[in-house]
């Protein structure tokens, strides 16, 4: 079947839309008319060439919710009909790191940003309409389309009475920000917090940090929007600079420093961890989550730190979430109103304005945008 959806040519380049075909599914595939897609800042990193992809064109988008319109036999029983979440981590649910419950560390993973199926690399379910040439999928679902053919592996089934658009932050941005704080932080009752970058992800580590019970949350982002934004959901102070939020951290805890400090800034650089661990307390942990240019080497750590005071440098996939379990969870807490999903989505945009989307990501006009498809 044919489709429209947004891919890039080349990296540099910026995403346009284009008309596509789609493959059939395949056993253990489904197809999804995807409602709604988040504008995650690691689709742009694809667009910049942070995150190298092994094809081009390039379909992206990894955040997304939809209704599957076309449903083979599967291990997961999803039929036509259902409403899903997608993940953009898969999850087997066999392998060796599935089997010890790090299911964002799936084997299934590896193919995220080659762009083919699973089984085959040469097999590829997106084709460009105008001449046939193979189109690669971000993480396996490629959101920016309207229609998509992903594994079974790579949704979970929702109820049919949940919005679309909150449903699409599940598939990345608030499982990474909240685990950030939850699961890899280890943020206790009582916790002095420092989240680093108030975006998409920065925002749920927020309300991570906010739910795990730390009493002081210092939010730091030099846009004045992104700070008022997170002072209403959850954070207690909200700070341009790093050096106004190590002192707030200090006031606290006898000079030490904050218990933890998430860094969730947009283009992650190695002055941003130095500067993030710096904050860090004696035995304190710095999780780091955000996502720079892969080829960059190092980072700005005095090695005393980490051996003398026993500081935890700790990296993050998807906030060490598990999708089939924490997107369930994360769910029910938006229905009891402990977890905001609304309150992140500050545009929306149809498909053909996703340029302007990313151009007002760049400008700290959002803290998530997202994209509604509407046929």
């Amino acid at each position: 079947m044919q489709t429209r959806g947004a891919v890039i040519r080349q990296a540099p380049g910026t995403y346009e839309v284009t008309d596509l075909e789609v493959d059939a599914p395949e056993p253990g595939e489904i197809r999804v008319r995807v409602q709604a897609a988040g504008l995650c800042h690691s689709d742009d990193h694809v667009a910049t060439g942070d995150l190298p992809v092994a094809v081009y064109p390039f379909a992206g988008g990894h955040e997304g919710a939809g209704i599957v319109t076309d449903a083979p036999p599967n291990h997961k029983n999803i039929r036509e009909g259902d409403h899903v979440v997608f993940s953009f981590v898969s999850s087997c649910g066999h392998c060796r790191f599935c089997s010890i419950g790090k299911h964002n560390f799936c084997d299934l993973g590896a193919g995220a940003l080659r762009g083919a199926r699973i089984s085959d690399p040469t097999s590829f379910r997106l084709k460009l309409a105008e001449n046939g040439a193979p189109v690669g999928q971000m993480a396996g679902v490629s959101t920016f389309c309207e229609d998509s053919v992903v594994s079974v592996d790579s949704v979970v089934k929702i109820e049919k009475d949940l919005p679309f658009p909150e449903m699409a932050l599940l598939s990345c941005g608030v499982g990474t920000g909240w685990g950030s704080a939850v699961n890899d932080a280890e943020v206790a009752p009582g916790d002095v917090v420092i989240v680093m970058g108030i975006g998409g992800v920065g925002i749920n580590a927020v309300q991570g940090a906010a739910h795990a019970g730390a009493t002081r949350i210092i939010a730091c982002d030099p846009v004045a929007f992104k700070r008022e934004s997170a002072m209403q959901l959850g954070a207690t102070h909200a700070v341009a600079t790093m050096a106004e939020a190590d002192e707030l951290a200090r006031q606290d805890t006898n000079g030490q420093g904050a218990d933890a400090t998430i860094v969730t800034v947009g283009v992650t650089g190695p002055e941003h961890v130095g500067e993030a661990l710096a904050t860090v307390r004696k035995a304190g942990t710095c999780v780091v989550t955000g996502v720079g240019n892969m080829t960059r080497i190092g980072a700005d750590i005095p090695l005393s730190q980490l051996t003398l005071y026993g500081k935890r440098l700790q990296g993050t996939l998807f906030g060490s979430s598990n999708p089939n379990y924490d997107i369930q969870r994360q769910i029910r807490m938006f229905r009891a109103g402990q977890l905001k999903l609304s309150e992140l989505i500050t545009t929306r945009y149809s498909l053909d304005e996703i340029a302007t989307g990313y151009e007002d990501m760049h400008a700290g006009r959002n803290l998530r945008g997202v994209v509604v498809h509407s046929r």
